[in-house]
């Protein structure tokens, strides 16, 4: 069986500046791995390689073994939507939404049925502890409440590959414990390869894999 990711030999370059080079990752179905590294490090740019937002500078990114680097954009982003998740530090819900629609969504654009989708949505938030908060809109929900709505919708096409960007950097740090706990047991029951872009060392170490960049280059 494939990996889900695989990074080769990949670089980043902006203009004349290399924000790392020669990188190799692979990731299998349900491994999960914290990248750390300072602001500037890289971190982002290569969650968005690996997320096929944006193309490496060289090397080849690999999805469940398809190689996506001669893909063209309407492709690449077929397998974004399909295979990829993606939860962000902020949580960018559709205010006019309840919590439920906002998860439903993603589900409906792929073209499932609304009943499908609606099951799918109120399991996933149910098991986030969200089960009396379906027809909340943003406005009534707390921080905490917001981003597992958006951990939900990250999940609810049942991706291969997730990648976090700092999910829970914009919570308090109680919130923010409890938010990751649910987040990662909610991953791991669904059997999804994570990476996950933190500073927060104390998240990193509840994940079995931390890796770093540090002078232009992967470790661990």
């Amino acid at each position: 069986m494939s990996n889900v990711l695989d990074l080769r030999s990949v670089d980043r370059r902006y203009g004349e500046l290399t924000i790392f080079e020669s990188l190799d990752l692979t990731l299998g179905r349900g491994e999960a791995a914290a990248l750390l590294g300072p602001s500037g490090s890289g971190k982002s740019s290569l969650l968005h390689i690996a997320g096929l937002l944006e193309r490496s500078s060289g090397g080849e990114v690999l999805i469940e073994g398809k190689n996506t680097s001669k893909l063209s954009d309407r492709q690449r982003t077929a397998i974004r939507r399909s295979r990829i998740g993606f939860v962000y530090q902020f949580h960018h819900l559709l205010p006019e939404f309840t919590a439920l629609k906002n998860v439903m969504i993603p589900m409906l654009i792929a073209g499932h049925t609304e009943k499908a989708a609606k099951n799918r949505a109120t399991e996933l938030l149910e098991r986030l502890g969200l089960g009396e908060r379906l027809t909340h809109q943003p406005a009534q929900l707390s921080g905490g409440e917001k981003q597992r709505v958006a951990i939900a919708r990250a999940l609810i096409n049942k991706p291969a590959l997730l990648l976090a960007d700092e999910p829970t950097g914009n919570l308090d740090q109680t919130t923010s414990s409890r938010v990751f706990d649910l987040f990662l047991s909610l991953v791991q029951d669904e059997g999804v390869a994570m990476i996950m872009a933190t500073h927060d060392v104390t998240l990193a170490e509840k994940l079995p894999r931390i890796l770093s960049i540090s002078d232009r280059r992967l470790i661990g």
